[in-house]
């Protein structure tokens, strides 16, 4: 009964995935139309695993609940990302959305984002970890100072399968980013 339930539970995750990626890409294609921003990254995770990272953005250009404090925006990502310890690497895709809180203080525009997006890797392993899925989540909080067309920040980031196949030894990152608004 258990290896029953074993095979329909997996059957239903990879379908389950495959229309997620389905969705998500035709929620992608605008991003190529709508390119606003570029973006170059570079982290580690707290057992020096390096992670390169180039990504475009698609803003939503928008100021919800505005208030004299400041408001409520985000954007669209789709990153290129290459990890890598000692002879050790990977290769990856992410699309995410990403929500931040501006803070409204002059020309230094101080903000907070969050957002969870999905990921494809070139491979499960990892500086012996055993990440179990090239299909991965990609969850994110961060910081960051927009100056004119600038924007720095400074993100944690974390990559894991969310226990959908175990074992599920996920990846911390620490990132910063400078990125360049057309």
């Amino acid at each position: 009964m258990s290896r029953y339930y074993r095979k329909v539970s997996m059957k239903s995750i990879v379908v389950f995935i495959g229309l997620f990626l389905a969705t998500s890409m035709l929620q992608a294609a605008p991003i190529v139309k709508g390119i606003d921003a570029v973006s170059v990254s570079y982290g580690q995770s707290k057992d020096n695993i390096n992670v390169y990272r180039l990504s475009v953005r698609d803003g939503f250009n928008q100021e919800w609940a505005k208030s004299n404090i400041g408001y409520f925006d985000g954007y669209f990502e789709l990153s290129a990302n290459y990890f890598e310890k000692d002879s050790d690497s990977n290769f990856g895709i992410a699309l995410s959305p990403v929500f931040t809180y501006n803070f409204t203080l002059g020309k230094l525009q101080p903000y907070i984002e969050g957002g969870i997006g999905v990921s494809l890797w070139s491979d499960t392993m990892i500086a012996g970890r055993n990440l179990s899925s090239k299909f991965l989540f990609e969850d994110r909080i961060g910081l960051g100072l927009k100056y004119e067309n600038y924007d720095f920040s400074f993100r944690y980031m974390h990559y894991s399968n969310a226990g959908i196949v175990q074992p599920n030894s996920g990846i911390d990152i620490f990132i910063a980013s400078i990125t360049y608004k057309f």
